[in-house]
């Protein structure tokens, strides 16, 4: 059996691996912030034909047999594709927060979709082990872990109300001013939270990571990253938040390889909007904020 792929990555720091690699995640920006689905599928296209080019020329085989497949390198187009893959997949639904049933509905299927298609080709039809989900990781946290998390809430608890609030950027998300709503709400901002890590982290930055050294992948997957939560509503200046957010996610990703972790962090953070956004929808319902 292969070890797990967030320990295998490229040597070299410029590598041509890297022009499809950005193309592949210029196509989110097109789909999520521009919503110019034609360009997405031209940036993707292209993507997967330099792709091709770049495996062809390194004499990659795309789909190797069992016996080349355990020496070989991985192929730039069979990784990149299913980056490609999940993109589609979540594209093809409006990515604005709503909190009826259909809506629940169909980001269960699109998010879901994005994350066990490619990770069902790569297992079942490239063969590979690709795409993992280290749930325990490096084992116990350790002090400085379990401080992180404190300031996670710190953090978020002195940061966000400002930049939701006095942006206007709450009303993105729908009013929550019934307990049914209210509820609905935090089950969506937690499942969207922990879909995140499963796709930006141990789907995009781990395939990127492949071909790429550690801090381009992490770039890269945070384009993604970005780009997704900008069209689910962390507008105006948000990116100068869930930029470093992204980034640091990858980090704390690599040192811990564990994904409860990165998941627990993020959750933490999204209980954070969550009581955000109902206290900007109902003033006074949550005094607990400076904002």
């Amino acid at each position: 059996m292969k070890s797990p792929a967030v320990a295998t990555q490229a040597t070299a720091t410029w590598t041509w691996s890297l022009a499809p690699a950005l193309l592949v995640c210029l196509a989110a920006p097109a789909f999520f912030v521009l919503q110019i689905a034609w360009l997405g599928w031209m940036l993707l296209a292209a993507a997967l034909i330099g792709a091709w080019l770049v495996d062809r020329h390194h004499g990659v085989a795309i789909r190797p047999s069992r016996r080349a497949a355990e020496n070989s390198p991985p192929s730039l187009t069979r990784d990149l594709s299913l980056i490609a893959i999940g993109q589609l997949i979540v594209s093809a639904i409006p990515l604005h927060a709503e909190l009826d049933n259909l809506a629940f509905l169909r980001f269960t299927l699109a998010l879901g979709g994005a994350v066990v298609v490619p990770y069902v080709i790569s297992r079942f039809v490239y063969g590979d082990y690709a795409i993992r989900f280290p749930w325990r990781g490096g084992g116990r946290w350790s002090r400085v872990q379990w401080i992180w998390l404190v300031g996670v809430l710190a953090l978020g608890w002195l940061i966000l109300p400002f930049y939701f609030i006095t942006s206007g950027v709450y009303q993105n998300w729908p009013v929550v001013n019934t307990p049914d709503l209210i509820a609905r709400l935090f089950v969506g901002v937690g499942a969207v939270g922990i879909w995140d890590e499963l796709f930006f982290i141990c789907t995009v930055f781990v395939l990127l990571r492949r071909h790429a050294v550690t801090w381009q992948a992490n770039v890269l997957q945070t384009i993604v990253f970005v780009a997704f939560l900008w069209e689910l509503g962390y507008q105006a200046w948000g990116p100068a938040l869930t930029i470093p957010f992204a980034l640091i996610q990858g980090v704390v990703f690599l040192r811990t390889r564990s994904l409860a972790y990165v998941v627990t962090v993020h959750l933490l953070f999204d209980a954070v909007v969550f009581s955000v956004l109902v206290h900007a929808h109902n003033p006074g319902a949550l005094p607990i904020f400076l904002v």
